[in-house]
């Protein structure tokens, strides 16, 4: 893969560009457990945290827990000045900086914390729109937060297009608007419980500098789903 092959890049920012030291998402749960009367422990904070399972809405019915009541909660739980500070961004991700082309942001992370987020590291720039997903939006893998950035941008259905993203639901997002996708595994199979496709996958995103060809050493998906 030829980065100047695409005529423009979607990124997911939580787990894929930045994230956060994991004892502010610990202490983000003991307050979502206080709120809901209900105790997360460290295995399913990581879970729902980073999406590890896929959609969360059906892992947290799965467990047992409202998903309107928790997402409530989790978003009265979490203050954008403790969020930023908690935030860092992957070394990696220097390689957005360089790209020639119209970049975006599309990310379930709401508005009140994404704007701190990305003053805090620094990246405001980097992005030619910045797509928070909602209810009336959407929300990955639908495809309409990804059509709202890309009309953001200028681009349309007869431009080439990528999005990277470190989950399930952003790569089926991709694939449901016509691009590619990139998977970004920060965690790994074996803490996944699974393997999540694309037409590229990566462990770092150095690995995208580097590509020259879609034959290098990334693996290219056999069978597109898009499912979680």
């Amino acid at each position: 893969m030829v980065a100047h092959a695409y005529d423009f890049w979607l990124f997911d920012l939580d787990g894929t560009l930045v994230d956060v030291e994991p004892s502010y998402a610990r202490d983000v749960f003991d307050r979502v457990g206080d709120r809901i009367d209900r105790t997360f422990s460290d295995h399913e904070v990581e879970v729902l945290w980073h999406g590890l399972s896929g959609a969360r809405e059906a892992q947290l019915v799965e467990w047992g827990v409202d998903p309107d009541t928790f997402w409530d909660a989790l978003h009265d739980a979490e203050n954008p000045a403790d969020r930023a500070e908690a935030t860092y961004l992957h070394d990696d991700a220097a390689f957005v900086a360089d790209l020639d082309r119209p970049v975006g942001l599309v990310t379930h992370c709401q508005e009140y914390l994404v704007d701190p987020v990305l003053d805090h590291v620094g990246i405001r720039d980097w992005f030619d729109t910045v797509v928070s997903c909602t209810g009336e939006i959407g929300w990955k893998p639908d495809p309409a937060p990804v059509y709202l950035a890309m009309s953001d941008i200028g681009v349309d259905d007869e431009d080439d297009g990528i999005l990277a993203g470190d989950g399930p639901n952003d790569i089926g997002a991709a694939w449901n608007a016509g691009l590619d996708g990139v998977h970004v595994e920060r965690h790994g199979p074996d803490r996944r419980g699974r393997c999540v496709l694309g037409d590229y996958r990566v462990e770092s995103l150095d690995e995208l500098r580097r590509m020259t060809t879609s034959d290098d050493a990334v693996g290219r998906a056999a069978t597109p789903t898009g499912s979680d």
